[in-house]
């Protein structure tokens, strides 16, 4: 290796921080420097290249074209790095592993089965983050997700856990027994919606209605809504699989179903899993496999 043609490590991971805060000094603190400090390295970088790597972007930065061929590269190379140290001093293996879901699943499907894990890895410590948010999945960080969806993301793996189609549906003693629904008639109920999402605006975009006034829309975490929903106080748009026992029972009705190919993913980050999160995704695997036979 050509270590001359190299530019500085202190550089390199200046501008890895910056690529990741969109800000000069958020990353100064990150690597308790001063913005100053990391400002002038990244200006060494952009003179080592002969080209810009950032620009200036209301308060903070964003990436040139070249800065983001650069991040792509530093980033990788950090991160494996990063994975390295943390197995060489253990901490890797000894951390909690850490899964990100949404608050439906993880009440509806995740935590009814989870004493079965329990049972079978004891030595796994196991922390289970239950948000609707979009988490960055970095090494020595969240492990796997688990996320609805088509599972066609960019830079991670993916696995089908569980399929489901997405439906609108509303309690019968709400929504009553009336014919079919247009699209635009639900704009006269309460509509509950899980914290952080916004699947009924994105629900009526795609049926081309456009509200003439503010919604009737409740903001609620996940294992609420399903209470709130059989309640009658609102309908709501979800996966129907955690819903099915009640569509059967004709207590909750369907208003308009999604027929796509979607469903739940187990979401990983490329290349080898640690042994807890190998073990964990087998055990899913179990979990969906005994389900398809029954």
């Amino acid at each position: 290796m050509d270590w001359r043609a190299m530019p500085s490590l202190h550089s390199l991971r200046a501008f890895a921080a910056v690529a990741e805060t969109k800000n000069l000094s958020a990353a100064g603190r990150q690597l308790n420097v001063t913005h100053a400090a990391v400002s002038q390295q990244v200006r060494a970088l952009e003179a080592h290249f002969g080209c810009a790597l950032i620009a200036r972007e209301g308060r903070g930065v964003a990436l040139t074209p070249e800065g983001e061929q650069l991040n792509r590269g530093v980033q990788s190379g950090f991160e494996t790095i990063l994975e390295t140290v943390e197995h060489m001093m253990g901490s890797n293996a000894e951390r909690p592993l850490n899964v990100s879901t949404t608050p439906t699943f993880a009440v509806s499907w995740l935590m009814p089965r989870i004493s079965d894990f329990r049972c079978k890895h004891p030595e796994i410590q196991l922390s289970i983050n239950p948000t609707a948010e979009v988490v960055d999945m970095e090494p020595g960080g969240v492990d796997l997700c688990i996320r609805y969806g088509p599972g066609q993301w960019s830079g991670l793996e993916t696995e089908l856990l569980v399929a489901s189609n997405y439906v609108v549906v509303g309690a019968r003693c709400l929504v009553g027994d009336a014919p079919d629904f247009k699209p635009e008639d639900l704009l006269q109920f309460p509509w509950l919606q899980e914290l952080g999402t916004n699947e009924l605006a994105i629900w009526l975009n795609g049926q081309g209605v456009v509200p003439d006034k503010k919604l009737n829309v409740t903001h609620l975490p996940g294992y609420l809504i399903l209470d709130g929903l059989r309640r009658g106080y609102g309908i709501t748009a979800m996966s129907r699989v955690f819903l099915q026992s009640e569509i059967e029972a004709g207590t909750l009705r369907v208003l308009f179903e999604d027929l796509k190919s979607e469903g739940y993913h187990i979401v990983t980050r490329p290349g080898i899993q640690r042994q807890p999160a190998r073990d964990f995704i087998r055990w899913l695997r179990s979990m969906r496999d005994a389900e398809q036979t029954c």
